[in-house]
């Protein structure tokens, strides 16, 4: 990329790339007098800061007494959760980053969060999250607790005017697709059903374009940059989508054995189990609370 490509990438002004370069903070090369930047040095650069950042977090989280810092996947329904805990337990506090699924997994194998927000799909055995934790907390005994069953479908403009059904349709001349990050549970989802129908992902028109939350997916659609994305029922009732499923899925959360029994999970769990917590969100875009606040699994 050169410097108005990379300003572009990382949605900066062209003279804060200058910047960068000349304090030497971003990877860059010069080449016949112009400034280049390879896009996978880039991402390894972003990648890195975001894990200083979360390790710094950490650090500061852990002089606050009720204070947990989480990472991982994104749902409305996480901030209702958080809220709810801060105001029936308001000693308590999580701080939470969108990095997706499998990256809040290694982040936490990697000791920079305390919990995990993952819903990793395996088709092996139709399951999620727990055959991933060999994979990605080779590290860490980890307990999976239920948090919902989500609704995940195609997201597109009011009345579908396109006649989206399925992933065979993704790859009609045309269409603009608007994808998630590598490693975004949704991701991982869509390119396993891309790789069981066979289809040519080269012939997706968006499929390089990624984002990095649901929300940002219904807002692609909504504005009309895009005609279709994957998301959770939930966005598309909240911006006046359309939705066709795809899948009922589960999203967990998932911690380290002695993170579990520290006092400010252990409220969580409370406000999972709250009869008032669950009546007030039962109801909502079809969310399914009823294995909500549930061990899963634990690793022996």
């Amino acid at each position: 990329m050169n410097t108005k490509e990379v300003a572009e990438y990382l949605d900066i002004n062209e003279k804060q790339v200058y910047a960068l370069i000349k304090s030497g903070r971003i990877p860059a090369t010069r080449v016949t007098g112009k400034w280049l930047f390879p896009k996978d040095l880039i991402d390894e650069w972003l990648l890195e800061n975001a894990r200083t950042g979360l390790s710094e977090a950490r650090k500061r989280s852990r002089k606050m007494g009720g204070a947990l810092l989480a990472a991982g996947s994104n749902d409305p329904m996480l901030d209702i959760l958080q809220a709810t805990l801060r105001k029936e337990h308001p000693e308590f506090y999580i701080f939470s980053a969108s990095t997706g699924s499998r990256d809040g997994l290694l982040a936490l194998n990697a000791g920079y969060t305390d919990i995990a927000w993952t819903h990793l799909w395996d088709p092996k055995n139709d399951s999620y999250n727990i055959p991933y934790l060999a994979q990605y907390m080779p590290d860490r005994k980890g307990v999976v607790v239920n948090l919902f069953h989500r609704e995940l479908g195609f997201l597109t403009a009011r009345g579908n005017p396109l006649g989206i059904q399925g992933f065979d349709d993704l790859t009609r001349e045309g269409l603009r697709f608007i994808n998630r990050q590598p490693g975004a549970g949704t991701r991982v989802l869509l390119d396993i059903h891309l790789d069981r129908i066979g289809a040519d992902i080269s012939l997706i028109s968006g499929y390089k374009e990624e984002v990095c939350t649901h929300l940002e997916v219904g807002l692609a659609v909504l504005s009309g940059k895009s005609d279709v994305g994957i998301a959770s029922v939930a966005i598309a009732n909240f911006l006046g989508l359309d939705f066709v499923p795809i899948t009922r899925e589960r999203f967990d959360m998932v911690l380290d054995q002695d993170i579990f029994f520290e006092k400010a999970v252990q409220a969580l769990m409370d406000v999972l189990h709250d009869p008032s917590f669950r009546q007030r969100v039962e109801g909502m875009s079809r969310y399914d609370f009823s294995d909500s606040g549930r061990i899963l699994y634990s690793t022996t």
